[in-house]
């Protein structure tokens, strides 16, 4: 747990620098910022996308697509968006914060720092060997990532630092099972799907949509339950 460990600790010192430098960022350059963020955001969807693209399998497009609706739908029942949204609103007012961006703040570097095969393959490599190479340079990536999130986004940004800790932590202790699982294929499809829904957060971020990206959350761990019925 050292390698999620070091990465939750880079989010909250981050934040915490960005939070600091929030106060001295007037709305019209934190929006600037935020635009320019935004499209950071897409390029790294773009970037999955493409990296995975070419190690596609012949039913990797129809595992992606099937992993999407099925995904949404299980989202939709449970309303992961809603959900999430209202923890960072109580949050919000025992903390006594205005201005309504704890949630948003929570929900879009939640959904980035999870997402991606960094996230995957570190946690997989600090489980079985002791090896936290991979979540060591996460953990500056997402470091700088934070400082920048919080100056806009505010204290939100840290308590991202909650879900990789869950999320990567899960993954590293229980990598002597999942090391079966996840082979190369499902890797790819994850951060394939993961790539989509990074795209979407940037498109949320610019104001273009107001795409519910948890709720679509679930579709990226499907490939996991497809592997497994079908080995």
């Amino acid at each position: 747990m050292i390698g999620t460990t070091v990465d939750s600790i880079a989010i909250i010192v981050g934040s915490l620098i960005g939070i600091l430098f929030k106060k001295g960022i007037n709305e019209k350059i934190s929006k600037t910022v935020m635009n320019g963020l935004a499209l950071c955001v897409l390029f790294i969807g773009v970037s999955n996308i493409i990296d995975t693209y070419n190690k596609f399998e012949s039913n990797s497009m129809l595992i992606i697509i099937i992993s999407m609706v099925i995904g949404s739908i299980i989202g939709e029942i449970i309303d992961i968006d809603k959900r999430i949204e209202n923890l960072g609103n109580t949050i919000e007012v025992k903390l006594k914060k205005s201005g309504g961006q704890i949630a948003e703040g929570f929900v879009t570097t939640s959904l980035l720092f999870c997402i991606g095969a960094m996230a995957i393959i570190g946690s997989l490599e600090s489980g079985l060997s002791g090896n936290h190479k991979t979540l060591f340079a996460k953990s500056i990536i997402d470091g700088i990532t934070s400082i920048i999130f919080a100056s806009s986004l505010g204290i939100g940004v840290m308590l991202s630092a909650i879900s990789v800790f869950v999320y990567q932590g899960i993954i590293t202790l229980g990598a002597s099972f999942l090391k079966v699982i996840l082979i190369q294929s499902v890797i790819t499809n994850m951060t394939a799907i993961g790539g989509i829904l990074i795209i979407g957060l940037g498109f949320n971020v610019l104001g273009m949509t107001k795409i519910k990206v948890a709720n679509l959350l679930p579709g990226i761990f499907l490939p996991i339950l497809y592997q497994i019925v079908t080995t």
